[in-house]
């Protein structure tokens, strides 16, 4: 336990100096595996896990799943999906801000990623909210909380990475998130609702669309529908596996832009080295994470805890609730995947002792990552809209995602006492 408290606080100590956090993990992880087993296997592992997670067929996955994303951005369907939501919500007080919630869930099935989902909406809904009078607090939380939504729709890159790191079959994990997602579309339109009715002038509504014109809109956003179906509807089903499914979606994707005439060749060069980058960006954290992960497995953290549970005779709810605790505050200093990677090796064999489900627990951490990513002061959601809108200023988007994060918290508590919402769609695809 002592070793693994210390590489905890050596790691944190990199950080502060700014070492990046995939570097300073696997700093860490491999001079503490060579203190406790030696040089010579501290290199051997540390290449081995560099060599297989480059070369992992099921990694492939999150490079498929992320050049999916970036065509569909290109093509330009996230108008298209909040103008359909527009025409059947808008009218509503607080209308364009749930509009643009379920215009992120919708944007969130079909890219993977919280960032580029509020980065995308912030550029489609922020200037029609502006438009009809909306305060900034409102417009700036909605698009912030709404992006968070592409973490825990399916597909979900951070959902790839948690199946990996326990062994979770992927298809279960993607089938686990679909109900949490939709109530948590609720709860954030919920809380655009309260909002509105304490400060009516924050969130006018809009005009209201006649049916022709609401039917009108629903059919441009058929892209949409057909990639998630073609994907999910083909992983579920059984026709093709995970990474087989990004494969197809990327595909799709491709040439959904190409036919809408979005697709020039300097935009196709751009999406794959974006696409690269991140890519890159990600395999790199997670090789750190590995790498400290694998320390943490030699040292007797583990087993510590499952002896501190049984010791203090903690009931297994109370560790539940201690973890997500744990999370929360983590989330308010840590960007969010390597929290993930960082924390998951060491709480997942705790969690499977006390008897959890494991598709449970992962949804779990999608929520508490969710909340971590509009929670001040390093909510990555949070850092892209102060980036992408210059004239917001920081404390403004504080002030707007703070009933969010109520929401959030609240969702998180219906998740812990309700397991079921979690479980019961994989167990009926799956099982």
């Amino acid at each position: 336990m002592t070793e693994a408290l210390l590489g905890l606080l050596a790691m944190f100590a990199l950080t502060v100096v700014r070492v990046p956090i995939s570097f300073a993990m696997g700093i860490v992880g491999f001079f503490g595996l060579a203190l406790l087993r030696g040089w010579n296997p501290a290199m051997a592992s540390a290449g081995t896990l560099m060599y297989e997670t480059g070369f992992s067929y099921t990694l492939s996955v999150v490079p498929l799943f992320i050049l999916m994303g970036n065509f569909v951005s290109r093509a330009g369907l996230s108008h298209e999906l909040f103008r359909a939501a527009y025409a059947f919500i808008g009218h509503w007080r607080g209308g364009l801000a749930m509009s643009t919630i379920v215009a992120c869930a919708g944007f969130g099935s079909i890219c993977g990623s919280s960032i580029a989902t509020a980065a995308t909406m912030s550029k489609v809904a922020y200037p029609s909210m502006k438009r009809y009078g909306y305060s900034d607090e409102l417009a700036t939380g909605s698009i912030a909380a709404g992006g968070t939504l592409g973490i825990l729709i399916p597909p979900s890159v951070i959902m790839v990475i948690y199946s990996l790191m326990t062994e979770t079959n992927i298809g279960e994990m993607f089938a686990a998130g679909v109900v949490p997602g939709l109530v948590a579309t609720a709860l954030l339109m919920l809380a655009v609702g309260w909002q509105t009715w304490r400060k009516p002038e924050s969130g006018p509504p809009g005009e209201r669309t006649a049916w022709p014109d609401r039917w009108r809109a629903l059919s441009g956003i058929w892209g949409v529908l057909v990639l998630f179906t073609l994907v999910m509807g083909g992983i579920y089903g059984g026709v093709f596996t995970v990474t087989e499914g990004a494969g197809i979606g990327a595909f799709g994707a491709f040439l959904f832009a190409l036919g809408r005439r979005t697709l020039t060749w300097t935009v196709l060069a751009q999406v794959l080295v974006d696409s690269a980058r991140t890519t890159a960006m990600l395999f790199t954290i997670l090789i750190g994470a590995l790498i400290f992960a694998n320390f943490v497995n030699f040292t007797s953290m583990p087993e510590d805890l499952k002896n501190y549970v049984a010791q203090f005779e903690l009931s297994p709810m109370t560790v539940i609730f201690m973890i997500c605790l744990i999370y929360v505050l983590l989330g308010t200093a840590m960007e969010e995947l390597s929290m993930i990677l960082l924390t998951v090796p060491v709480l997942f064999p705790l969690v499977v002792h006390l008897g959890f489900d494991p598709l449970w627990f992962g949804v779990l951490v999608v929520v508490v990552v969710e909340i971590g990513l509009i929670s001040p002061p390093v909510g990555m959601n949070i850092f892209v809209l102060r980036t992408l809108l210059p004239q917001v200023s920081t404390a403004t988007i504080y002030r707007g995602v703070y009933p969010f994060v109520v929401a959030d918290v609240i969702r998180l508590a219906i998740l812990i006492a309700l397991p079921g919402l979690s479980t019961w769609l994989p167990h009926l695809l799956f099982k």
